[in-house]
């Protein structure tokens, strides 16, 4: 594997559980080592955050909410001492405008002609005087990666060139083992699964409302737990009587569930789940989000789905299990795309590119 050959700074306004793994494994090609600086989120925030790194150097920021909705703010105290005790050759920094300090540490990179990459979602179309604050803020960068393919548009959109713009997709897992056994389908209903927390935004009402307006409905069990089981599992007994909610799976018992399902609808936001239920070689239902998604499922392993369309979400399903052996199909075109594209170690190559074009 490639190296950067000196010491990395990266800042992030929080530290998830989910980018841990990633990090640990950037640390490994950090020649001069690695450091993270990352602050605690709001406490309205349902993020699961990591405490602590093992390979790579974690310094805790004291984080400034400010105002709230479209107008929050941030503000990381501590930020140039983290920089002036790393003081890293090269800096990634998340590339949001609304980080107020992180100008701050443009400011010191630039005094002392160290790369800075921007990392982030892309920059959403804008008109007037945001538009011209927001390109005039993405060209202080040396070069930007983006989430997926959807932020590079964006970036490209807003006047950066298109030999720094760098796309690495948004993984939480490294490559996948080969994919499991499953049980074949003949004599049975096909399972259908959802993982993720149970939030309002997961529409995972959706889902069973879709599946009830099949005949006969498949399978379906839901992984997870939060505020809004208990109105799930009342819909379920209005319209889904038969659907099973699991509570939430880890370890041996999350892996069983993911083998032993037959599809994965996600008919809402989020979207890391989607990542393991493609390492289990499961085809894939999708609701479009941040654009993330268009790197992920495509009509070889999946359906994308305009997001609270409960008819279009019905339709997919419906075309879906209308197919048992396509839908084996699909599900193995998904293990290829984790096992080859989408992966933190595809990220991590990404990031040693970008790296090596700004120094």
């Amino acid at each position: 594997m490639r190296r950067f050959p000196g010491r990395l700074g990266l800042q992030q306004r929080v530290l998830p559980a989910y980018r841990v793994a990633f990090f640990e494994r950037l640390a490994e090609a950090c020649q001069g080592g690695l450091s993270v600086f990352a602050g605690r989120p709001r406490p309205s925030e349902a993020i699961l955050t990591a405490e602590s790194l093992s390979r790579a150097h974690f310094v805790p920021a004291r984080n400034l909410h400010l105002l709230g909705g479209p107008l929050y703010l941030c503000w990381q105290r501590g930020l140039l001492a983290w920089l002036e005790f790393w003081d890293p050759e090269a800096l990634v920094l998340e590339a949001n405008p609304r980080y107020l300090s992180n100008l701050r540490a443009l400011a010191w990179a630039r005094s002392r002609r160290r790369p800075v990459l921007g990392w982030g979602l892309g920059a959403p179309p804008a008109k007037g005087l945001r538009a011209r604050w927001r390109r005039a803020y993405l060209r202080r960068f040396d070069a930007l990666i983006a989430y997926g393919s959807l932020g590079a548009e964006q970036y490209l959109a807003a006047g950066v060139p298109a030999d720094r713009v760098f796309v690495a997709v948004n993984a939480a897992a490294p490559p996948p083992g080969p994919p499991p056994a499953r049980p074949p389908l003949a004599g049975r209903q096909p399972r259908v699964l959802f993982v993720g927390r149970l939030q309002p935004r997961k529409r995972v009402d959706l889902l069973l409302r879709a599946a009830a307006a099949l005949e006969p409905p498949p399978e379906v069990r839901v992984v997870g737990d939060g505020p809004a089981r208990p109105d799930l599992e009342r819909l379920a007994q209005a319209v889904l009587p038969e659907a099973r909610f699991l509570g939430a799976l880890q370890g041996e018992a999350l892996e069983a569930a993911f083998r032993q399902a037959d599809l994965f609808v996600l008919p809402g936001t989020g979207g890391l789940a989607v990542q393991q239920a493609m390492a289990h070689a499961l085809p894939i239902i999708v609701a479009e989000g941040d654009g993330t998604a268009e790197d992920l499922v495509r009509p070889a392993n999946g359906w994308r789905v305009p997001p609270g369309d409960l008819p279009a979400l019905t339709e997919a399903l419906r075309r879906a299990l209308a197919e048992p052996e396509r839908l084996r199909a699909m599900g193995q075109e998904s293990h290829r795309i984790v096992a080859e594209e989408v992966n933190i170690d595809r990220m991590v190559e990404v990031f040693l590119t970008a790296l090596e074009a700004v120094r």
